[in-house]
């Protein structure tokens, strides 16, 4: 990977485990020092050392649980405090909610939507006004396919990253000429924890090339640097977003709903 000029800083959010964990591997390896945010302070100190080790990069490591109301607000106080100045902003803390809309719990669909959604907007919101000032910088909002279909049985998760898709190509063609590039990364099934604390680890969709987290980091990473407004990693995760481009909206959703159901409910 290129290396970046000395001092040029990346957020990244949700860094603890997963994609989050292996962007940041590939922002220090490009030459960025980091600021990463989570809610879990070992993993994240450990990640850290580990980064700091084997790139020779800043590291620094803020603790916050961004899907609490306050908690976003807080973040950019310390940012602010510290004097950080973010030249490379990744959105990629998120998190699912799995079953029937009827029957799934409010609070955790609240949650979910504050921090795939409000949180995502309210970071861009605060750091891109710096970032034109300055004629440079880059956003990657981590979204998935699911951006691209109704997903029943996942219906405020898959309309979340619809939000996430939209927002994104909406304000890269805004920011165009300014300098500062805004893309959405949307992977596929990824085997990370994702899908066992969303409640769906046996869910059928995990059968449908799942990729490992590093791959898609690594695309992702690329993609930004290039300026790309979407990456979607894999070939298997482009033909099924272009497949369902072309299908009657009904069928999408019908095929996706038995997709999704888990194995444990009869679902294959």
């Amino acid at each position: 990977m290129n290396r970046e000029k000395h001092g040029h800083l990346a957020l990244i959010t949700g860094a603890s485990s997963g994609i989050g964990a292996e962007l940041a591997k590939c922002f220090a390896e490009g030459g960025f020092d980091l600021v990463l945010v989570a809610r879990s302070r070992d993993k994240l100190e450990r990640l850290a050392e580990e980064l700091r080790g084997r790139f020779d990069r800043s590291v620094q490591v803020i603790v916050q649980d961004l899907s609490d109301p306050a908690a976003t607000e807080e973040l950019i106080r310390k940012l602010e405090s510290r004097g950080i100045e973010v030249r490379v902003l990744v959105n990629n803390a998120g998190v699912g909610v799995y079953g029937p809309f009827l029957e799934t719990d409010w609070e955790r669909e609240r949650e979910m939507i504050r921090l795939n959604m409000e949180t995502l907007t309210r970071l861009t919101k605060a750091l891109l006004p710096g970032m034109v000032r300055r004629g440079e910088g880059k956003i990657l909002n981590v979204a998935s396919t699911a951006a691209f279909q109704p997903g029943p049985l996942m219906a405020v998760y898959y309309a979340s990253k619809a939000y996430v898709l939209s927002f994104t190509e909406a304000i890269a063609e805004e920011l165009r000429g300014t300098g500062v590039t805004v893309t959405a990364l949307c992977p596929g099934p990824t085997r990370t924890a994702f899908g066992s604390r969303a409640g769906f680890g046996t869910s059928k969709v995990f059968q449908y090339g799942e990729m490992d987290a590093a791959t898609v980091a690594r695309e992702g990473y690329r993609g930004l640097m290039a300026g790309r407004k979407v990456v979607i990693p894999g070939l298997s995760n482009r033909l099924l977003t272009g497949s369902v481009r072309v299908l009657p909206r009904g069928w999408v959703a019908r095929i996706m709903e038995k997709i999704q159901r888990t194995r444990n409910k009869g679902g294959g």
